[in-house]
């Protein structure tokens, strides 16, 4: 068998493999999956450019699906909430101004409760005012004025801010510095003494024409079996945390027509960062 045909066989079996590995991955939902393109010819390696990018455009989708369908769920939610808390709050400020419940076994009861459904009722008050975002404002915004802005307001922490000073995204302005300062805040809320934001090699603008940034922090690393949860409305694991910060994040991101995603590696000394794919301006 000539040189020429056991190339052919080892190439095709090489095709074959890239086949199977991209089947196995969308079989298990995993969308991230990015094979190289060297090695391939011109028609192979734009199919396979063509196949990678297809992959993130699916993890978008199914990504901007899932937000979409926990803000329904949670307007059914908080609407009921508010129907069910207001007559409770209303009712035991009521039996608050009785003169047989004032300085009676009955009365740190009622306050209780009193407390308990206005503290619920001004939480979802707060939360419904702040999932009905106004549709952003996509301008041309030059990324390290914003990032040195948002690190000048917590100087407690040390930045490390590896970007390019022309690099230009496009974006509403208010929005990213409001994620920026949420991831932020997490940050310290982990007890971080460092935040670390990066481009990522994955972010290419020229190839793709997104841009990736990473932000990470050398706090405590978040637990494993947290993972699933961390973008879920109202998941949080912190006693006074209300778990809307993530779920919010995402969302701006996404009417920014961006994505904001947990990063699957850290960089240096890291513990947790995440990853906010963000449109590049045009060159």
């Amino acid at each position: 068998m000539g040189l020429m045909a056991v190339s052919m066989i080892h190439h095709q079996r090489s095709l074959k493999l890239r086949a199977h590995l991209m089947q196995e991955a969308i079989r298990n939902s995993d969308f991230t999956f990015r094979l190289p393109t060297n090695g391939l010819l011109s028609g192979e390696r734009a199919m396979q450019q063509t196949l990678n990018q297809l992959g993130e455009t699916i993890r978008r989708q199914v990504n901007q699906s899932e937000v979409e369908s926990w803000e329904r769920l949670t307007r059914v939610l908080t609407h009921e909430i508010m129907n069910a808390a207001a007559p409770i709050t209303s009712i035991s400020q009521s039996m608050l101004g009785r003169n047989d419940v004032k300085g009676t076994p009955l009365e740190p009861g009622m306050q209780a409760i009193y407390d308990t459904s206005r503290h619920l009722s001004e939480f979802v008050a707060n939360y419904r005012k702040m999932s009905e975002l106004e549709k952003p404002i996509l301008a041309d915004v030059l990324l390290r004025p914003l990032l040195d802005d948002v690190s000048k307001a917590y100087a407690e922490l040390s930045w490390e801010i590896s970007i390019p000073p022309e690099t230009s995204v496009r974006a509403d302005a208010s929005m990213l510095r409001q994620v920026l300062m949420n991831l932020t805040k997490n940050a310290l809320e982990a007890h971080a003494k460092k935040m670390v934001v990066v481009l990522t090699e994955d972010g290419s603008p020229r190839k793709s024409g997104w841009l990736q940034l990473y932000i990470g922090n050398d706090g405590l690393p978040i637990a494993a079996e947290n993972l699933p949860s961390l973008f879920v409305p109202f998941f949080t694991t912190k006693r006074s945390g209300s778990g809307i910060g993530l779920s919010l994040s995402r969302r701006m991101m996404i009417q920014q027509e961006g994505m904001l995603d947990l990063a699957e590696k850290q960089f240096g000394a890291c513990r947790a960062g995440f990853i906010l794919s963000i449109c590049a301006s045009p060159l």
